[in-house]
């Protein structure tokens, strides 16, 4: 007998394996002595009566040991002792199809693969009366159903077909099984859903891309993979009711009308009434079970189906979540419960700790006179929900600056209450750390502020804030005279080093929604409209993601590796505390715990649409980022997309197009380096048009900025109002054992969202670790939208999220106004009820004749 040895699948993989299996040949499988009823062979047994039902009721699928000889209510695949075995049942009957043959063949070699405990036997038939036979079918582990459209099976056969996966049997459906009994609504949900009757009926070339990195059928698959097949449309779409483990990508083929979009799943499992259902839409041509890799795949679903790997098929499914709104509405004319939502962070004892901004109540008063000595004076409140308690207490309260309502931007403002951080020791020391503007240090006849990061100690006893414990690490100018775009996130990473988020602090609106690089408009010398001062300075924080290593005594220092020394030409034109600049409003920042890489969202300017005289409409921008750098704004934005220079003495008068490779900063408020460092391309942007808009470009490198020409990298998004709020990189803890833990699948995926819930992402995105360093795209992106809840009566304006110590996601929902708390302002957390993985470690077998006992856990 060959065999192709392959090791042991790993629990889990810091990165993909891309291991290849070999094909054992038919006739060596012969030569082992496989049993197996050749396709259009003698029937594997007589059929009773049409419409009766197998006398034996069905019994739970356990297994004591795989050695033991079976009972005669063993169930499935228990009666064969040491021995795992597949029904591949085709409709063709004597004279099988070409694609059938070839299916039968495939799994038939494929069953000798591997280690010897996940090796099984099979036979293959094209008589259906087997199904109707509750002993025979009993001895199989899984069914494989291939080259079975339409009524294939009657009454009793259906009947017996059911019993058998109610009682713990495994199901394998590829391409046309979809179309097996039409009128069954059992078959139905068995599969999931139904072919739509517009997809193409040709043989194309298209791109799958694969979700699922852990579940046996797609661990060691690349995550992208191209392949000829005949693609089947779908309706309704399974996504959300079944757990996709694969999509193909519909923009690298024509998929006709009924066609998906983004989310066209085309292989998936789930536990489906007592037993195990995998289907998958690939399969459609009798060359696919020639291919290698589409051979792993079905061996993989194979393994899960017959008991001989165990599989997490519910993670996917919208409804194993529960988003619960774990805070009430505040007392009127109070913030006891929370105040203008801005952000949170979790402890590792399971506190939340939430901020707000400074905006009060829509009733509440605000001071807008520049002569007012209370001119924008908020109350930037810190708030901690306890989940022993499951109640909510005020910690802490400082005086900002930055509570101005609503208006033009030369009235409102988004300074405040910006941050909140805990230290790595907090359950020792409890420091936090706030990233604020003190009202008490505004210069109200130059408008300006001082923004400053400072370290508080927390009573843990009392959940209580000593405000007379401050030390300012860190603090710097901004000007307040007009809004926005303050930034305000912190994240830590395993070295101790704090980043610090700082928006530009600039408007657009003086630039038509396009670069935000004005320099005329100022309030007595300090410019509101030139983000060059800012974010494309090298010597201003503003603008930009800090690094930082606090001390213990209040101080910090800067570690090596930022993006400047505070050397550079001879000293006083950079800023060392620098780690990214040419960012313009980075409300949230997270860092990977597992690799140390930043990962950052910001908003975009306001141009709706981009424009051939000066360059891109807005994009909201998503980064990972590991290493220091240039991520362009204003100069550039997306994949290296230029604006259109603008300078005294007519701002209105386009110049030259800047260059991404070596921008310089020309602006009369610069006070730094000229020559800055080349821009980076960003993971991910998107425009209201749609995600990750590109374009034509001519021979200078500069897009052609037409709607017309635009091609959307990423079309599983899009935006219109849109304002991005980065989210963390979720990591699963296997020792933990908080309910409600969000299971593995989601290890390693970067959830992006946005702080509106209509077009705009609300996504967990994998990204490939060989280009995520050089702003690669993302290879796979899997909706939240019904996980994390859209629409009136669930989280409308995201704010914040993070996961806790015991796994589940809180979120912070910001309310219904802006500016203010509204009674929709809430705390919620979303926990997962799904389930272990299947089957249970206890009813996992062994192929291993030799083994005499069960298989083991993966």
């Amino acid at each position: 007998m060959r065999v192709n040895p392959q090791p042991e699948p790993s629990a889990r993989r810091g990165r993909r394996s891309r291991s290849r299996r070999g094909r054992a040949c038919t006739t060596a499988l012969l030569a082992a002595g496989l049993t197996v009823t050749m396709l259009g062979g003698t029937p594997v047994s007589a059929a009773p009566p049409e419409g009766e039902r197998p006398a034996s009721a069905p019994v739970p699928l356990s297994v004591e040991t795989a050695g033991t000889a079976a009972q005669a209510a063993a169930p499935p695949g228990g009666s064969a002792p040491g021995t795992v075995k597949v029904l591949v049942f085709h409709a063709s009957g004597e004279q099988p199809s070409a694609r059938a043959r070839a299916a039968a063949e495939a799994v038939e070699e494929i069953g000798y693969e591997g280690p010897a405990a996940q090796r099984f036997a099979v036979e293959a038939t094209g008589d259906p009366a087997v199904f109707a036979n509750a002993q025979k079918l009993r001895q199989y582990n899984a069914v494989v159903f291939v080259d079975t459209a339409g009524d294939v099976l009657n009454n009793a056969q259906e009947d017996g077909f059911r019993a058998y996966v109610e009682s713990g049997g495994g199901f394998l459906g590829v391409h046309d099984a979809a179309r097996t009994e039409p009128d069954s609504s059992w078959f139905t949900g068995l599969i999931g859903t139904r072919p739509a009757a517009g997809g193409p009926a040709n043989v194309q070339r298209a791109t799958v891309e694969v979700g699922d990195d852990d579940h046996p059928a797609t661990a060691d698959l690349p995550q992208e993979w191209s392949r000829r097949d005949v693609w089947l449309n779908w309706k309704p779409s399974p996504s959300g009711d079944v757990h996709t483990v694969a999509r193909v990508r519909e923009r690298t083929y024509s998929p006709g009308t009924d066609a998906l979009g983004w989310d066209h799943p085309v292989s998936w499992c789930r536990d489906y009434r007592g037993g195990r259902s995998f289907y998958t839409g690939m399969g459609g041509t009798a060359d696919s079970f020639g291919e290698e890799r589409f051979r792993t795949h079905l061996r993989g679903a194979l393994l899960w189906t017959s008991r001989l790997a165990r599989a997490d098929c519910q993670a996917t499914i919208t409804g194993n979540y529960t988003a619960e709104r774990v805070t009430p509405p505040n007392a009127a004319g109070q913030s006891d419960v929370i105040g203008e939502p801005h952000g949170l962070v979790t402890a590792e004892d399971g506190r939340v700790f939430y901020i707000g901004r400074g905006g009060g109540a829509n009733s509440d008063p605000v001071v807008t006179d520049w002569n007012d000595p209370d001119i924008g004076l908020g109350m930037g409140t810190v708030h901690v929900w306890d989940p022993g308690t499951g109640k909510a207490k005020l910690a802490g309260v400082l005086e900002v600056f930055g509570n101005k309502g609503g208006g033009g931007e030369l009235v409102k403002n988004e300074e405040g209450l910006l941050g909140i951080e805990l230290d790595p020791d907090f359950a020792e020391n409890g420091w936090i750390y706030l990233h604020w503007t003190p009202h008490s240090e505004i210069d109200r006849e130059n408008h300006l502020g001082q923004r400053r990061v400072s370290r508080f100690t927390l009573d843990h006893a009392t959940n209580r804030i000593d405000t007379a414990s401050e030390k300012v690490l860190l603090e710097w100018e901004v000007q307040i005279h007009s809004c926005c775009h303050a930034g305000g996130g912190m994240a830590w990473d395993s070295r101790g080093n704090l980043y610090i988020a700082t928006g530009d602090t600039n408007s657009s609106q003086f630039s038509d929604g396009y670069s935000g690089n004005n320099p005329q408009p100022n309030f007595k010398g300090v410019s509101f409209a030139d983000a060059r001062r800012t974010s494309g300075n090298t010597n201003n924080l503003n603008g930009k993601i800090l690094r930082i290593h606090p001390e213990d005594d209040g101080t910090y220092t800067v570690p090596e590796g930022n993006l400047f020394t505070g050397a550079e030409e001879g000293g006083g034109k950079t800023r060392p505390e620098i780690y990214v600049m040419g960012v313009r409003n980075p409300s949230r920042i997270s860092v990977d715990p597992a690799t140390d890489t930043l990962h950052a969202g910001w908003v975009g300017p306001d141009a709706g649409e981009p424009s051939p005289t000066w360059g891109p409409a807005k994009y909201d921008t998503f980064a990972a980022i590991h290493s220091a750098g240039n991520h362009g704004w204003p100069y550039c934005m997306g994949n290296k997309q230029p604006y259109r220079d603008r300078n005294l003495p007519d701002p209105t008068k386009p110049l030259g197009w800047y260059n991404c490779d070596k921008p310089k900063n020309e602006s009369p408020n610069n006070d730094g380096l000229v020559d800055l460092p080349p821009v980076k391309s960003n993971t991910i942007w998107y425009s209201p048009q749609g995600g990750g808009p590109d374009f034509p470009r001519n021979g200078d490198g500069v897009p052609s900025y037409s709607n017309d020409d635009a091609r959307y990298l990423l079309p599983w998004l899009k935006g219109g109002s849109q304002a991005a709020m980065n989210g963390p990189v979720y990591r699963h803890d296997p020792s933990g054992d908080g309910a409600g833990r969000w299971p593995a699948y989601w290890d390693g995926k970067w959830f992006v969202g946005d702080f509106y819930d209509g077009d705009q992402p609300r996504h967990a995105i994998t990204l490939d670790p060989d280009t995520s360093d050089k702003g690669g795209l993302p290879v796979h992106a899997e909706s939240l939208d019904k996980i994390i809840p859209v629409g009136s009566t669930g989280i409308r304006n995201l704010m914040d999220w993070k996961f806790g110590p015991d796994g589940a996601l809180y979120v912070l929902d910001y309310g219904r106004g802006f500016f203010t708390s509204t009674d929709e302002s809430a705390l919620w957390r979303v926990t997962y009820t799904g389930g272990a993985a299947t089957p249970a470690a206890g009813d996992l077998i062994s192929g291993d004749p030799s083994a005499g006992a069960k298989g083991s856990d993966r």
